[in-house]
This record gives C-alpha cells, structure tokens and sequence, in this order.
C-alpha cells in the first residue's frame, strides 16, 4: 500500500479522507480520516481532528486524536487536544495539553 506524503510547502484546507497512510510535512488545516496510520513529520503543522488507527506525532498537532491503536508523541512532538486510544506513548521531551481516554473497546 503506497504512502500519500504532503510536502512541506504544500497547505491543505479542508477534509483529507482515504485507506492510505498520510505523512505530513506541510500544513493541514480541517479533518484527517484514514484507515491505516498518519504521521506529522517535524516541521509539519496539522489544525485538525484525526482519526486513524495509528498517529505519530514529531510536529505539531492541534486537535483531537482518535487512534484505533497507538499515538506516539515524539520527542519533539507538540500536541494539544485530546487523545483517546488504547495505547499512548509520550517521549521524554515532547509537549502534551489535553485529556487522554484509554478507555476504548478493543
């Protein structure tokens, strides 16, 4: 299954949905749907609720997470929102503000 990659100059508005990994290096402002995982690269922006089955954060992040699986702050990750999964892994050194619901249904 391909990657789609958003380059780091690219700025999306709006809602991205799709079965596919997405790897943000730019910006993305609204709504990510996947089924498979997201990944906010380092220098990577993302304004938006995400729902996927694994999150990754090395960006920044502003919004509400729903993982199926995991969310992994990086260590350089900044993140604030709320998160709700049944794994979640904060680094050492990566930035969290919000609520964390692990109270999930497998």
């Amino acid at each position: 299954m391909a990657n789609t990659v958003i380059g780091s100059s690219i700025v999306i508005d709006g809602e991205i949905a799709g079965e596919e990994p997405v790897i943000v290096q730019g910006t993305v402002k609204g709504r990510i749907a996947v089924a498979e995982g997201v990944f906010v690269e380092p220098n990577a922006a993302v304004e938006a609720d995400v729902e996927a089955e694994s999150v990754e954060v090395a960006g920044v992040l502003t919004g509400n997470v729903t993982a199926g699986g995991r969310v992994e702050l990086k260590a350089d990750g900044k993140m604030v929102g709320d998160i709700k999964a049944p794994r979640i892994l904060i680094a050492d050194g990566a930035l969290f503000k919000g609520n964390i619901d692990m109270d999930v249904e497998r």
